[in-house]
This record gives C-alpha cells, sequence and structure tokens, in this order.
C-alpha cells in the first residue's frame, strides 16, 4: 500500500462498480449514480465543499495510464464535477455543481490523496472489510444484497467452498497438474459465474462441486486451463470482468478445447441406484403456475457486459417487473426494443453483413441464418425467422410494428407469451454472443 497525489482528471469512475455491475463507460457509472442516488450524491457534494476535502482516500489501482477508483466512486464523482460541472449528466445537475463550485473556499485543488493498490486481490480484500454506515449520504454507504452478488460473481470470493481447490485436487489425481503453481485467486475469479463453470462442465451449485459434462473430457479442458494461469498465458487483467471472461472462453472454443454437447452427462448419471420405495398414495394433480411476466423466472445463461447494459435493464423488466395483464402495451414495446438491441449486438459483434436499408425482418433472417450456421439455434428457430418477414404470420415484424403504431391493434397476453417462446432461442444466443 502506498498514499500517492493524483491528479483529480487521471481518476476513472469504475464502470464495473461492484454497486452497479459492469456498465458501459464511465460517463455511465456517473449517470447511475446520480439516477439512483442523486439526494446522496447532492448531500455528499455539499459535504465536500462544506468541508474543503475528503477525509478518506479512495483505493485506486494503476490501470492504462490512469488510475481505477474502486472505493470512493461517489467522492471522486463529485469531485470531477466540481472541477467540470459540464461533465454533471444533466443540465439541472450541470447548474448545482456550477453553484457549489462557486462556494468553494480558496483555490479548487487538482490533486487528492489516493491509496494505491497494485494487488487486485488486496484490493477485493480490502473493498469486502468496508461499507458499514451511511450517514444519509456523507459516509461509505452498505451493499444491499445485489451489490454483495455482484461482487461475488465478480471475485469469486465468498462462495462457500473454494472452486480452485476442487480442481487442484482432481487434476493432480488425474496427473494433470502443471509444473508451476496455479494462481488459484485468479482461477476463482474466472470461475465465479455458474454460466462460465456450466460451459467447462463443471458446476459450484449448493456449494459442491460436480461435473455437468464427461469428467474425462472435463478434465482435459481443466488441465488446458491451468495450464494456461499458471504459465501466465492469462493473468488476472485478462479475465477482470465478464468481457474478457467470455473473450477467453470463445478461444478455448476456438480451440476445440471445451466439452461439446454429446459429452453433457444424464442428471442420473452420478447417482447411486437407491432402493425401491413403497408405493405412496395418489396426491392431487399440482396446478400448474400461471405465468404473470413474458420472459419466463429462470436462469437462461447470459453472461451480461458493459455493452449490454440497457439489454440488461430491459430484461429485467419484462422478467420480473412488467405483467403481461396489467401492462400489455408496454410488454409488447418493450420486447420489439428488446429483440432488436439484440440483433443489432450481434450483428456488431460478429460483423454481419447487413444494409443500412435492411428492417428488422431482414436482419432477422440474417442473424438466424448466421447462429444456425454455428449451431447456436436449431431448425425450429430458424424456420421461425424465416417466418418473420411474413405479414399473416402473428409472430412477425409487421405485427411488432402494430403494436407500436396501430391505435386499434392491441396485444393480448398469450399472443405476447407466443412471441416470447417463439423468439426466446434467437434472442438468448443472439445476448450470448
Amino acid at each position: 500500500m502506498r498514499l500517492e497525489q493524483i491528479k483529480i482528471s487521471d481518476l476513472q469512475v469504475n464502470r464495473a462498480n461492484d454497486r452497479h455491475g459492469e456498465l458501459e463507460n464511465e460517463t455511465a457509472a456517473i449517470s447511475w449514480l446520480f439516477n439512483t442516488r442523486e439526494t446522496h450524491m447532492k448531500n455528499l457534494a455539499m459535504d465536500i465543499v462544506d468541508e474543503g476535502r475528503i477525509f478518506e482516500p479512495p483505493l485506486v489501482t494503476p490501470e492504462n495510464g490512469a488510475f481505477l477508483v474502486f472505493d470512493g466512486n461517489r467522492r471522486v464523482t463529485c469531485l470531477k464535477l466540481l472541477e467540470k460541472p459540464e461533465k454533471a449528466p444533466t443540465v439541472p445537475l450541470q447548474d448545482y455543481f456550477k453553484s457549489l463550485r462557486k462556494k468553494w473556499r480558496g483555490d479548487f485543488p487538482n490533486t487528492i490523496l489516493c491509496q494505491v493498490e497494485e494487488n487486485r486481490d488486496d484490493i477485493d480484500s480490502i473493498l469486502y472489510r468496508r461499507h458499514t454506515g451511511t450517514q444519509n449520504g456523507v459516509g461509505q454507504s452498505n451493499w444491499d444484497d445485489r451489490m454483495k452478488d455482484n461482487f461475488v460473481a465478480r471475485s469469486g470470493k465468498a462462495t462457500g467452498f473454494n472452486l480452485a481447490d476442487e480442481i487442484e485436487q482432481r487434476l493432480k489425481a488425474a496427473e494433470f497438474l502443471p509444473k508451476k503453481k496455479i494462481p488459484r485467486s485468479n482461477l476463482n475469479r474466472f470461475l465465479s459465474s455458474e454460466v462460465i463453470r456450466n460451459r467447462i462442465g463443471i458446476s459450484g451449485k449448493n456449494k459442491e462441486f460436480s461435473y455437468t459434462h464427461k469428467p474425462e473430457v472435463v478434465l482435459e479442458t481443466l488441465r488446458d486451463i491451468a495450464d494456461d494461469f499458471a504459465n501466465g498465458r492469462v493473468v488476472l487483467g485478462d479475465i477482470w470482468d465478464n468481457t474478457g471472461k467470455l473473450s477467453y472462453l470463445e478461444k478455448l472454443e476456438d480451440g476445440g478445447k471445451l466439452p461439446s454437447d454429446e459429452d453433457i452427462l444424464d442428471t442420473d448419471d452420478n447417482k447411486s441406484p437407491s432402493k425401491p420405495k413403497a408405493k405412496a398414495k395418489p396426491k392431487a394433480k399440482p396446478k400448474p403456475t400461471r405465468r404473470t411476466t413474458l420472459i419466463p423466472p429462470k436462469e437462461f445463461g447470459i453472461l451480461w457486459t458493459g455493452k449490454q447494459q440497457r439489454h440488461h435493464a430491459i430484461w429485467e423488466e419484462l422478467q420480473f417487473h412488467l405483467n403481461t395483464e396489467k401492462h400489455p402495451n408496454a410488454v409488447s414495446v418493450l420486447f420489439r426494443v428488446l429483440l432488436e438491441l439484440s440483433i443489432d449486438y450481434y450483428v456488431d459483434e460478429h460483423s454481419i453483413q447487413v444494409h443500412a436499408n435492411d428492417k428488422l425482418a431482414r436482419r432477422v433472417e440474417k442473424v438466424g441464418a448466421a447462429l444456425f450456421s454455428h449451431d447456436k439455434i436449431g431448425k425450429k428457430q430458424l424456420d421461425a425467422t424465416k417466418k418473420f418477414s411474413q405479414s399473416y404470420q402473428l409472430v412477425s415484424a409487421d405485427t411488432l410494428n402494430r403494436y407500436v403504431h396501430s391505435n386499434s391493434f392491441a396485444p393480448s397476453p398469450k399472443d405476447l407469451e407466443a412471441l416470447w417462446d417463439t423468439m426466446a432461442d434467437l434472442i438468448v444466443a443472439c445476448l450470448k454472443g
């Protein structure tokens, strides 16, 4: 640890702050702070001006010629906006920070004292021991459950068992351990998400290690990963965020080093045979759960990245907040937005050849063909993308356009569910990238 005076302009608000998860850039991170905590942010800025200082040095690490903030993002944001009020996300906030700046006594500082840490594991340990009181926004803020989940999903800490240790034991038994030591913290970070673990062929559900694919195949994959980490071909910076993790996963995929669908284990493969049970009395047939949202409340295996900030927000509204019976118009319009954003995301990520005048139906067809050629969707979903341009089909671009532009064509909950059920595989495949 060292304390160092650093220029405010050299400090970078963390776009992957555990408070909000990955966002696209610093601007989005600053906007999030004010969208969700405007009163607290104003109180904090006023306190900084009244005191003429901040009382705790922000926790930062060097990155690409600047310093990335890991603790103190709210304080640093206030200082950056006091230094340059025009960077505030709205005109009223720009005016607010201009007026506050005029109240600053003496010369405004261009540097602040920061705690500099270069070891990111140390940073995570420090973060987890902080955030213990709010004082109406002036003090450090508590993490809620989602923020803690973001931290665990990013860092792999506090998962209840050491996944890297479990992997090492199995590699040792198979005589697959690399000669050099595996950096366990990096391996845990890479495998902190169940989505990643499942693609590797393992699971950490219920704090237990298990195989989801054939063990002999998975051990080969784990040997390659362990070798990459032990020999420095993959370092912490490469897998720091979800974008980096997915990039490494894609390299493994391209190298043919990941298990295939043919290697998936039957869920009963590892279960020992049990004694036959006595016949139980017949129970009443359970009533089916009524669906209330467009997207069913289950896990779809999407690892959200900063580029997918808006996609993720819309997805959560459609999966958890908007009721198809109470909000059919909002659901219908947001579904169209989600479909279009998902298609555009896949086009951009994979350089699919589309033209400026290609309408949504044409882009859906092109992306569907690309996904099918890479075995990311099945024949049934491909056929649905081909029919999407046909106006007489319920699931079509014409239907979505009428939901937006027609004053008489109203969506029904059942029709909306049919739209999702028909196009879900396409949307999920696009968002998985």
